[in-house]
C-alpha cells in the first residue's frame, strides 16, 4: 500500500458520525440536516428533455479531453461570466473533470514534485481534499489561519521567503468554504505576483462562485484578474469550476479545469493514463447547464431568501461573519462546538458540523474551534425551523 495512507485523517463526516453514534435523537422531531453542503433545490425543468436526448451517449467511450461542444459551452460561460476578452481562453484550454474533488486530487498528484521538498499552502479551515491530496503526493502543508481579524481571508504576508521558495501549490478557495468570505481583486493580484516571483501554481477552487448575495457584485475570479494584469496565457494559474452548487446537480459529478495553457496540456497527458473521462451523457447534460443562466439566477434568489430568514432568527443569539457568498454560515458557539453538535442532535434532532472538524491546529490554535458550519441547503421552511431549534437551544443554556 501507499506509505502515506496512514497519515490521512478521518474525513469530517466520518468524525461526525462517530460523535453522534451513541445518541438517540427525539423521534417527535423531524430530522433536519445543516451538516452536508449538498444542494437540495429542484433541478432545472429543461433537464428532463436533455436526459432523454443524451442516453445515446452511453453507446461509446468518452474522450479524455471531452467533446468540442462541451468545452465550448464552458469556454463561452467563462468568457461571459468574467468578461474575458483576450484569446488566452478557448475550448482547447479546458478539460472536463468528474467533480471538483476528483479534479483537485488528480491535479495535485500531477503538479507536485516530491523530490524537491514540496510545500502546499492552504487556508485554514479548508476543504479536506486539499490536505489528503497533499499527503498522498508527498508534500507538506502550511496552514494559513482564516480569522476574523483578516476578514477570514488567508494572510499571505505570514509566509516566509523560504516557505515561498518551497511552495509548489497555493490553494485559494473564494468564495470560501466554510466562511463565505470573498477575496478582493487586490488579494488575488498579490497571489499572482507571488506565483510569478516564486514559480508556484495557484489552484483556485471556485465551485461556490455562482452563489452570492449581492446580484450586482459577483465574486472576482482568478482568470479575470489574470487578464487585468496582462497575463493572457494564465501562467501559474489553474481554476476549478463545478456544476454541483451552481446548478444543483451534485450527483452529476461534472466540472471543468482551465488556466495555464502549458499546465493544462500536460495535465491532459497525465489524465490520458489516469483514465478519469467524463461520460458523453454527462457532457451533454453539462453543456445544457453551462448554457443556461436562468436557473442559476433563480438559485441565488432562493439562497438569499434563506439567508435572510435564518440570520434574522440567529442574530439575537449568535455572532457570525456576514457571508458574501456560498451557502454556509460560520457562527461562534456559546460552548464547545463538538458538545453543542451532540446536544443539538440529542435535544433538537438537528445535525450540524463542528467547526474544528474543518480545520487543523496551527500556531497553537484551531481556527474552527467553537464555531459551527451551517449549510443552508434545505428548503426555506426547513432552514427556518432548524435555525429556530438552534436559537431555542441557546436560550435554554
Amino acid at each position: 500500500m501507499h506509505p502515506s495512507l496512514h497519515n490521512l485523517k478521518a474525513y469530517p463526516f466520518e468524525r461526525l458520525r462517530h460523535i453522534l453514534a451513541d445518541i438517540a435523537p427525539p423521534s417527535e422531531l423531524t430530522h433536519l440536516s445543516f451538516s452536508i453542503g449538498e444542494p437540495k433545490h429542484s433541478l432545472p425543468d429543461f433537464l428532463k428533455g436533455v436526459l432523454d436526448d443524451s442516453i445515446s451517449g452511453l453507446n461509446y467511450y468518452p474522450s479524455i479531453k471531452g467533446t468540442d461542444c462541451f468545452r465550448q459551452s464552458a469556454a463561452d460561460w467563462l468568457k461571459t461570466r468574467y468578461g474575458l476578452k483576450a484569446n488566452g481562453l478557448d475550448k482547447s484550454n479546458i478539460l472536463p473533470i468528474n467533480g471538483s474533488r476528483e479534479g483537485l486530487f488528480a491535479f495535485t498528484q500531477f503538479r507536485v514534485d516530491p523530490t524537491k521538498s514540496p510545500l502546499i499552502i492552504t487556508s485554514n479551515p479548508f476543504y479536506q481534499i486539499y490536505e489528503g491530496a497533499a499527503i498522498i503526493a508527498g508534500a507538506k502543508i502550511k496552514f494559513l489561519d482564516s480569522l476574523a481579524e483578516n476578514n477570514f481571508s488567508p494572510d499571505l504576508e505570514r509566509i516566509t521567503e523560504k516557505e515561498w521558495e518551497r511552495c509548489q501549490i497555493l490553494h485559494l478557495c473564494s468564495p470560501n468554504n466554510p466562511t463565505g468570505a470573498v477575496m478582493t481583486v487586490e488579494q488575488i493580484t498579490k497571489a499572482i505576483e507571488l506565483a510569478h516571483k516564486y514559480d508556484f501554481t495557484i489552484v483556485s477552487d471556485e465551485c461556490y462562485s455562482e452563489i452570492y448575495l449581492d446580484e450586482e457584485s459577483p465574486p472576482p475570479g482568478l482568470l479575470e484578474v489574470c487578464e487585468k494584469l496582462g497575463n493572457y496565457s494564465f501562467k501559474h494559474c489553474i481554476v476549478f469550476h463545478s456544476l454541483s452548487k451552481r446548478s444543483n446537480v451534485p450527483g452529476l459529478r461534472s466540472g471543468i479545469v482551465t488556466g495555464d495553457q502549458q499546465l493544462i496540456k500536460n495535465f491532459l497527458q497525465y489524465r490520458t493514463y489516469h483514465g478519469s473521462s467524463m461520460s458523453p451523457t454527462v457532457q451533454l447534460i453539462s453543456e445544457a447547464l453551462w448554457r443556461d443562466e436562468k436557473h442559476v439566477i433563480a438559485n441565488r434568489a432562493l439562497y438569499r431568501k434563506k439567508f435572510s430568514v435564518v440570520t434574522k432568527i440567529l442574530n439575537p443569539v449568535m455572532s457570525f461573519p456576514e457571508p458574501k457568498a456560498s451557502f454556509y454560515l460560520w457562527p461562534k458557539t456559546p460552548i464547545d462546538d463538538v458538545n453543542m453538535t451532540r446536544d443539538l442532535y440529542a435535544k433538537k434532532n438537528l445535525t450540524v458540523l463542528p467547526g474544528q472538524f474543518m480545520a487543523r491546529t496551527s500556531e497553537g490554535r484551531n481556527p474552527g474551534q467553537n464555531r459551527l458550519r451551517l449549510a443552508l441547503v434545505a428548503t426555506v421552511a426547513e432552514c427556518s425551523e432548524g435555525a429556530s431549534r438552534i436559537a431555542s437551544y441557546i436560550k435554554g443554556l
